[in-house]
């Protein structure tokens, strides 16, 4: 089968590889159908490897060349012995992270995400989204709705990022709440905040084409560009008694975008932190003590998120599809995908691989 395969920095290969073989007990063999490319992903192109192991990985046994893609959905091929909760021909997306078997501190208490032993599905997992077939565990596949379409199936993984960092914000009914940064990430936290029933928002960006097409999905949202005005002052001065907003999500990664949050959150207000910083980043520690401002972090999701966010997206509550600015094919990856979404005057934000053709 056809794959894209990561071997080193700038090294991304479409290769022929023997495809996977049929599943094992409790394992799905899925043919699949759309995969986003992540931001994740693009470090692993422009800086890696990262996450993909340099030695073969203690649980997985995963290790380079690696076959990318987490943001992804298909059809399932055929099934493994005692598997129950699918059957072939259902239309699934892919929850990726691979579970350790126990004997991890959270992992015993069903917080997968946040075990020392984790893999992901394209990351360090011999199977991704970036190829024609994978081979994943039971657990790792949920059926999805009929009205749900399968490009929104591949959608379901980066939204389950933005429904918990608005988790962990604590985002409810009335909440106003400023986003940092408006890459996918930063949109679909706005949506997911909208979800959850924020009343205002705002999202912060130095890229004015993104603060544009955000301002023509959500209308209603207040775009600041930084490098014109300060994020904190607009909050405020649109925030009822001018303290600022209840929640401030960073999704960029970068030491002024947080800087910004904890400037604009009002006193006891809540800091969440979903970007992945490159380095050390220093912040006004004075002021997280004197406002009472809880900071909190926020690592990929829950496992048990998917069914919710399926129905988010697929009631309409959260329009994921509509971050998607291009389709590709598998053969266009590398040139009009990963090199594109890293061209800084580039204007795409999400770009969707598409293996049906």
């Amino acid at each position: 089968m056809r794959a894209l395969r990561f071997h080193a920095a700038r090294d991304l290969r479409i290769e022929n590889i023997p495809a996977p073989g049929k599943p094992a007990a409790g394992q799905v063999l899925v043919r699949n159908r759309f995969v986003g490319i992540c931001g994740t992903d693009l470090h692993e192109y422009a800086y890696g490897p990262i996450f993909i192991p340099k030695e073969p990985h203690p649980f997985t046994g995963a290790h380079g060349p690696q076959v990318l893609g987490h943001e992804f959905g298909g059809v399932v091929e055929a099934v493994g012995e005692g598997v129950s909760s699918v059957r072939a021909g259902d239309r699934v997306s892919v929850q990726p992270l691979i579970m350790p078997r126990g004997g991890d501190y959270f992992a015993d208490r069903g917080l997968f995400h946040l075990s020392t032993d984790l893999a992901l599905a394209g990351l360090s997992w011999a199977w991704g989204g970036m190829a024609e077939y994978a081979l994943l565990n039971e657990y790792n596949v949920e059926t999805i709705p009929d009205e749900m379409t399968d490009e929104e199936a591949a959608l379901v993984e980066p939204s389950a990022v933005a429904v918990y960092a608005c988790d962990r914000g604590g985002v409810t009914a009335g909440s106003s709440v400023l986003v940092t940064g408006a890459g996918p990430i930063g949109v679909l936290t706005l949506f997911a905040a909208r979800a959850a029933g924020a009343a205002q928002l705002f999202v912060s960006d130095i890229n004015d084409a993104r603060l544009d097409f955000v301002s023509s999905i959500l209308p209603d949202s207040v775009p600041i560009n930084p490098s014109r005005s300060n994020p904190g002052e607009v909050v405020r001065a649109a925030t009822e008694g001018n303290v600022g907003c209840d929640v401030a999500v960073e999704c960029v990664g970068n030491e002024q975008a947080l800087k910004a949050c904890v400037d604009a959150v009002r006193k006891q207000g809540v800091v969440v932190q979903t970007g992945l910083h490159p380095h050390e980043n220093p912040i006004d520690w004075f002021q997280v003590t004197f406002k009472d401002i809880d900071l909190r972090g926020s690592w990929a999701y829950p496992t048990h998120y998917w069914p919710r966010v399926i129905r988010l997206i697929s009631s309409g509550l959260l329009p994921a599809k509509r971050v998607v600015t291009g389709r590709i094919t598998l053969d266009q990856a590398v040139a009009d995908g990963f090199d594109a979404l890293l061209d800084r005057a580039g204007g795409h934000l999400k770009i969707l691989i598409d293996l049906t053709n």
